[in-house]
């Protein structure tokens, strides 16, 4: 941070940025006279859409370009869909503000079919993440599932010109990007368990930028901090990136924090779950607890099958 001016690294996708400009309007309102200004950037994640994102890096191809310009100064603050970002940070750089969670609930978007429930079996529905692969595949064996990469403008464009019946997005980018009417259904979370993060808005910052830290310290969400917490200790205790076949969901009443945790194989055949609770100010420790539960029923070897058949697999 120089003067008085924050320079936000972000994606130049339009979820990315309506994501970005939030935070910048939320720091012009909390500190008048403060110029902020967008640094927006092309991931490796973005120009590659050819391929499946398993096999050239995972998730984590969206947000190390941004980090670089952290690292390198062009840059004072990333803004981050948390449910993208990996374990594997660099030591000078944190997440230090977590903006209140939206709804963490997967949509099922479709201009043929009601519902879920609805889908035939020989539906063809598409969708890029193996966490909603495996998920889709347990519930509904039959469906006929297929990759879709892009941006949700993309993905939505895809669907209507009818080479697909259906695809499932996150509940939270549609609202944020005026979408919500495309919304067929929201799923329940006990029938597709979101992943780690999702709905959560993350801001990163250089652990030295103490000034920078403690003007973003007013957008901070404590609660969902807490949950983020959790959650990522499932993810972080299973050593999984974030395109493995990993769900994770915490609640918060008051000062008692529960979590369901899932690892499922990618062909459906096999679900592990889990449910952990206690005190919220343990969030970290629950959520590890869960992911070792996890493996005691056998999450490794579901993950490192995930890990082969998604390196083997390409976009069509």
């Amino acid at each position: 941070m120089s003067d008085n001016t924050v320079r936000i690294a972000t994606r130049e996708s339009p979820l990315a940025l309506w994501q970005a400009n939030t935070v910048r309007q939320q720091l012009m309102a909390n500190n008048p006279g403060l110029a902020v200004e967008l640094v927006p950037m092309t991931t490796k994640g973005d120009q590659i859409q050819h391929v499946a994102l398993a096999k050239v890096g995972g998730k984590g191809l969206f947000i190390k370009e941004l980090e670089r310009a952290l690292l390198d100064g062009r840059a004072d603050i990333a803004v981050h869909s948390m449910k993208d970002v990996t374990h594997d940070m660099p030591d000078s750089l944190t997440i230090s503000t977590v903006l209140q969670r939206e709804d963490p609930q997967d949509a099922l978007i479709s201009t043929t079919y009601n519902s879920f429930e609805s889908l035939p079996d020989d539906a063809i529905v598409g969708t890029c993440s193996p966490r909603r692969q495996a998920q889709l595949r347990a519930l509904k064996p039959k469906l006929r599932i297929k990759d879709m990469r892009g941006n949700v403008g993309t993905r939505l464009a895809k669907l209507d010109s009818g080479d697909f019946d259906a695809t499932l997005l996150a509940c939270a980018g549609l609202m944020r990007l005026g979408l919500e009417s495309r919304i067929t259904q929201r799923i329940d979370t006990k029938v597709c368990l979101p992943a780690a993060g999702q709905g959560i808005i993350g801001i990163q910052t250089r652990l030295s930028d103490q000034r920078l830290i403690d003007i973003l310290e007013p957008l901070h969400h404590e609660p969902s901090a807490t949950c983020l917490a959790a959650e990522r200790a499932v993810t972080a205790g299973l050593e999984g990136g974030c395109s493995a076949p990993i769900a994770a969901f915490a609640q918060l009443e008051g000062s008692h924090l529960s979590i369901i945790a899932r690892v499922i194989g990618l062909d459906g055949k096999t679900l592990l779950e889990t449910t952990h609770s206690g005190d919220a100010k343990a969030a970290q420790t629950i959520g590890s607890a869960a992911a070792t539960e996890l493996l005691k029923q056998g999450a490794k070897q579901l993950l490192e099958e995930a890990e082969l058949l998604s390196a083997d697999t390409t976009d069509n």
